[in-house]
Formats: C-alpha cells, sequence, structure tokens
C-alpha cells in the first residue's frame, strides 16, 4: 500500500485515496459522491480523516455456516465505533485524505502550510518521504492543500516513479512508522487505523443503499481459521507494542471510550487463554466430583438466556436466521479456542525471540461444483493435519469423556441410592454438554472419509492430550 501510495502520490497527487483489496468490486456506482459528502462537509473536512465503507460478501453459504460474513458486527460493534471518535479502517473498501496518510495531525489544519511538524529544510522532508526530490515536491504540495502542478512533462515523472516504487526507497525514512501505512504487525490496517486515531482525526461510516462495494469470503472452515489466526496475532502483537491504545490516550489524542475500544479489539487472541480455561473447567469438576457453579443457578442461567437472546435479537433484526445465529456462536468458540488461540502463540513466540509471524494470505477461491451445479459439500466441514485443529479435537474429547462420567455416576448414585454423593450439579453437566453441540462438526469428522474426516494423527495427538489432562485430575484428587 505504501508503494502505491507513493506512486499515486507522485503522478496524481489527488487529495483523496480509495484503498480496495483485489477480491472487491464497486456495487453502487456513486460511491465517491456518498464518501466525498462525508469527507467535503463542513466540519468533516477539518476533523474526519477516512470514510470506511462495511463489508458485505456476494458468496455467501447458506446460513453461514463458518460465521464469516460478520454482518452483525459491521451494524452493531463497528456501528458503536462509529459513535465515538469513529469507525476503525479495516483494511478495504475505504477512502482516505491524502494528507494525512502523509502524517499530518488533525491540530495542523488551521495552520495555512500543513508540513508543521515536519523541518521546513529539504533535508528534514528527503528523511520523511524519502530522496526523491519530485516526490517530495509533490508532498509538500498535498500537506498544503495545493493542487498538483508539475513542471515539466508529465511522462517524465516515470523515472522517479520507479525509484520510489523500489523495495528500498523507503529505507532510513518515515514510511511506515510516522507516515503511510504502518509496520510492524499482520494487521496493518487497524495499526494504520489506531494511529491516525491518536493523532486526534475522526472517521465516518459510509452506509449506502445500496451497499458500496462486495466481495469474496473464505468458503471452507480451514482458510476461515487461518484468517482468524491472522488477525488475532496482529491484534495482539498491537496490543503489546508501543502503539497500545492506553498510551495512545495518556500521550495522544485518542479519545477514553475508543481506546476501550481498541482494547476489546486487540485482545481477541488474549481471550482465548481463558476461554479455554472455562471450556475445561465444567469437565475438570466432573471427573473431580467438584462444583465451582452454586446450587441455586438462576443467576448465571438468566445471564446466558439474557446474552443469548440479545443476539439472537440482533440477528434476527439483521433479517438472518435463527440457523445462522447458532452457526455464528458455534465458530465463536471453535475460532477463540483454535485460530485465536494460535494468534496468540504466534505472538508469544515473538516475543520470546523463538519465531517471527508470517503473513498467511487469505486464499478466497470459489468452491468446486459438481456437473448438476451444485456442490455436495458446499458448508460442511473440512479437515487437515494443521496443528490448528488440535485443541478443538482435545476440547471435544474432554468434554465426553466428561459426560460419559457423569452418565456412570448417576448410574452409581441411583443404585446406590443416597450413601453415594455427586459433588457436582446440573450446571457443570449442561456446560459440557453445550460446548459438545458447539464442537459437533468435530464429532462428526471423527467419523467422516476424506478432507471430511478429522485425520488420525490428530485424533492421535488429541487422545494423549486428553489423558494427561484426565491423568491431571487424578492427581488433584489424591492431593
Amino acid at each position: 500500500m505504501n508503494v502505491l501510495t507513493r506512486v499515486s502520490g507522485l503522478m496524481t497527487n489527488a487529495p483523496f485515496i480509495l484503498n480496495l483489496d483485489c477480491d472487491m468490486h464497486v456495487n453502487n456506482p456513486k460511491i465517491a459522491l456518498h464518501a466525498l459528502c462525508v469527507l467535503l462537509d463542513s466540519k468533516g473536512e477539518k476533523e474526519v480523516a477516512f470514510a470506511q465503507c462495511p463489508q458485505q460478501f456476494y458468496d455467501g453459504l447458506k446460513d453461514d455456516p463458518f460465521g464469516n460474513q460478520l454482518t452483525t458486527l459491521f451494524l452493531y460493534i463497528w456501528g458503536g465505533f462509529g459513535g465515538l471518535q469513529g469507525m476503525i479502517y479495516v483494511g478495504t473498501n475505504c477512502f482516505h485524505r491524502r494528507k494525512v496518510i502523509y502524517g499530518l495531525y488533525a491540530a495542523d489544519q488551521d495552520i495555512q502550510n500543513g508540513k508543521k511538524g515536519w523541518n521546513e529544510s529539504v533535508l528534514e522532508m528527503e528523511m520523511v518521504f524519502g530522496t526523491s526530490k519530485r516526490f517530495v515536491e509533490s508532498a509538500s504540495q498535498a500537506l498544503e492543500g495545493k493542487k498538483f502542478a508539475p513542471k515539466d512533462n508529465l511522462c517524465n515523472y516515470l523515472e522517479a516513479a520507479k525509484k520510489v516504487s523500489s523495495c528500498g526507497y523507503e529505507d532510513n525514512t518515515a514510511w511506515g512508522k510516522k507516515v503511510g501505512w504502518i509496520y510492524g504487525s499482520t494487521s496493518e490496517d487497524i495499526l494504520t487505523g489506531l494511529d491516525i486515531h491518536t493523532r486526534g482525526w475522526r472517521s465516518e461510516i459510509c452506509s449506502p443503499d445500496p451497499i458500496a462495494f462486495r466481495g469474496c469470503s473464505p468458503q471452507d472452515n480451514i482458510v476461515t481459521l487461518i484468517q482468524q489466526k491472522r488477525w488475532a496475532s496482529g491484534l495482539f502483537d498491537i496490543l503489546l507494542s508501543k502503539h497500545n491504545p492506553i498510551l495512545g490516550f495518556l500521550c495522544g489524542k485518542l479519545q477514553f471510550r475508543e481506546a476501550l475500544g481498541y482494547v476489546w479489539l486487540l485482545c481477541w487472541g488474549l481471550r482465548s487463554v481463558p476461554e479455554i480455561c472455562y471450556a475445561a473447567l465444567p469437565a475438570y469438576c466432573i471427573l473431580t466430583n467438584s462444583s465451582f457453579l452454586p446450587e441455586k443457578l438462576w443467576i448465571h442461567g438468566a445471564l446466558f438466556v439474557t446474552y443469548n437472546i440479545s443476539t439472537l435479537s440482533e440477528s434476527l433484526r439483521t433479517g438472518l436466521s435463527i440457523r445462522t445465529w447458532w452457526n455464528t456462536q458455534k465458530m465463536m468458540r471453535i475460532t477463540t479456542m483454535s485460530g485465536w488461540f494460535f494468534g496468540f502463540l504466534v505472538i508469544l513466540l515473538k516475543k520470546l525471540r523463538i519465531s517471527e509471524p508470517i503473513f498467511e494470505i487469505t486464499k478466497k477461491e470459489q468452491s468446486s461444483t459438481s456437473f448438476d451445479g451444485v456442490n455436495q459439500n458446499s458448508g460442511r466441514f473440512s479437515f487437515n493435519e494443521s496443528p490448528i485443529f488440535l485443541p478443538s479435537t482435545t476440547i471435544l474429547f474432554v468434554q465426553l469423556i466428561a459426560l460419559g462420567t457423569c452418565l456412570f455416576g448417576w448410574a452409581q448414585h441411583v443404585r446406590s441410592g443416597l450413601g453415594y454423593g455427586l459433588g457436582y450439579g446440573l450446571g457443570e453437566v449442561l456446560c459440557s454438554a453445550y460446548l459438545v453441540a458447539c464442537y459437533w462438526p468435530f464429532l462428526k469428522g471423527l467419523f467422516g472419509t476424506g478432507k471430511q474426516g478429522i485425520p488420525l494423527s490428530t485424533i492421535i495427538k488429541s487422545t494423549m492430550l486428553t489423558f494427561l489432562f484426565v491423568h491431571f485430575c487424578k492427581l488433584t484428587i489424591i492431593v
């Protein structure tokens, strides 16, 4: 993106930049007019850095079996951001103000010369934007709000364009640090938007009817989990960096509630650790004949029911089906304890200087179809030998053993009468049963064949981890 920004800034210096992923297409031909109404508004021109259009997809599978359409996320969560300092930048479908990308602070808007913050000398400008005199001239004009005025034939700028597009051009410059798209995370879009908000700018949602852009989404669960892993790792990396939103609030111009929203987002990877512990807790209680829930479950039950009614009503108001809502809830458990957990591990290894994260490109290929035009495996879970399926398979095994132990314990309780007591209650059993329902695709995968079956190597590894967990439970009983 920085290369494209430099080349376009050199050749045109247009005041606005449209950022689109390669799989997106324009669905509303008047979207540029809608975005400019936001960016050129008398108030927006001084405060709004970018206009973000929500994502929607044209190839969504029926009932969204993999939970990757993100419909309610954009409508409610991202809409909530829009009521604060502004919508986050999601990496595509966005109209940017060029001088903001060039590092301009919101406080500099009232200054006639937008270069405030950089020294007036050419040397300082070259240290920021690079050694191309033509590009430094172009950037100066953009920051000052002047129209692009080439001094000679535009064709003569081609050589300069080749120079600024080279990989080594940004060495020893501020590109990726203070100007352009910010480097240092596989979620560079969120990092760039966070940097813009920290500089005091706002952003706006631009959601016309019909929707502005449409694109394609992952067509199987493997690609979905890899995408979620990349997002979680990049977000968690930002949380542990100098770009932490709390620091942005204390030392920058990031608003407090906007900072809290960013913290919630950046904690996706970290959230996987307590969720795995919570998933293991009911099974642990059943295996150790103990309890972590009170006998009167009405408070906890009311919270669980209230949460599900709330999310269900959001889905129904959005026009989604009950099946879609359940698939979303199910995939949240699977994604958190697999994709997000591995994203957390990736950054943990990075901080320990053991390995560096890599950017895994999301494959968005159209699913193959049979002769009658119907894909027989559409919406079905696929598996491979990737370790990303190991936590989910292990959690399923642990819950199945816990439920089996529960049935055996109840049989013993009935056989022995009051002389045999159960330390756990109905709450722990319902928690384990709920997790088995969430991991139903993995239960089916145990009996599937080909790509729809869990590989034997994954089953063996998960079985060993399950035995270790059961052994740990027995040790705690002895202690």
